[in-house]
């Protein structure tokens, strides 16, 4: 069975940083392109930003030059570290393996505000 669990969202203040984690099992995580994606009430998912077997990382511009994409093939976990952050990227935010086969985290709040 397989399984992507999120963690560390929560509140926090604009200009503020969290770092989320997903734990993955079930899967040959070592393989597999992994990313996070938010969503917010109304609008479709949107990528955030991914990383392949291999360590290349893409981001969306939303991201660049604010979040931090990694992964840890011994520990089966990708984490995103978002920095700078700001009241728009409240969303729920999604770990996601993408590649070879797509699995889909249950996701985690993300609230920005003061």
């Amino acid at each position: 069975q397989v399984q992507l669990v999120e963690s560390g969202g929560g509140l926090v203040q604009p200009g503020g940083s969290l770092r989320l984690s997903c734990a993955a099992s079930g899967i040959i995580f070592s393989i597999y392109t992994m990313g996070w994606y938010r969503q917010v009430p109304g609008k479709q998912r949107e990528l955030v930003a991914n990383i392949g077997p291999g360590g290349r990382d893409y981001y969306t511009d939303p991201a660049k030059g604010r979040f931090t994409i990694s992964r840890d093939n011994a520990k089966n976990t990708v984490d995103l570290q978002m920095n700078n952050l700001k009241p728009e990227d409240t969303a729920v935010y999604y770990c996601s393996a993408e590649a070879p086969f797509s699995y889909w985290g249950q996701g985690i709040q993300v609230t920005v505000s003061s």
